[in-house]
């Protein structure tokens, strides 16, 4: 036993190293994923639209009334939708009424009353809506949702 100690206390030795230096490098070959979010969040550069574009490029859905997921709260509402391009605008002029109101309805359907409470719960709202819509599009993106109307009442 006296001969295998120095054996065993090397080996744990080299273990404990070759640990030690693959954490230690860890971060070398992985890269910092937050230094990279953070250099494109900064690098993204925003562009600014007169006031005739954004009317161009705005389209509107009004009187949206539904319940939400407490039956005895109902919401009335209404979008302004900003689309990318003319042609993203004209393609979601054609299908507002068929595809862009049901998923607005079945978002609303889904949603509690306090989910709805304060700005940050409209901006959930518009962030999920964002979403759920841009996967319906086929040319160009929704870009931004601004709640115009908001009335949230009980029965």
């Amino acid at each position: 036993m006296k001969k295998m100690m120095p054996w065993i206390i090397t080996i744990l030795l080299a273990i404990t190293l070759i640990v030690l230096a693959a954490f230690l490098l860890m971060d070398n070959f992985l890269g910092n994923d937050k230094d990279d979010v953070s250099a494109a969040v900064n690098s993204v550069e925003t562009k600014r639209l007169t006031a005739d574009q954004i009317v161009e490029l705005t389209s509107e859905i009004v009187d949206i009334k539904t319940n939400l997921a407490a039956p005895e709260y109902i919401v009335l509402m209404n979008f302004a939708f900003q689309l990318d391009s003319n042609t993203s605008k004209v393609e979601f002029d054609k299908i507002k009424e068929i595809k862009i109101k049901p998923i607005i309805l079945k978002t609303l359907a889904d949603t509690k009353p306090e989910d709805l409470q304060g700005a940050n719960g409209k901006d959930q709202l518009s962030a999920k809506l964002i979403n759920l819509i841009n996967k319906t599009l086929t040319e160009g993106q929704l870009t931004q949702i601004e709640i115009t109307n908001f009335i949230l009442t009980t029965l």
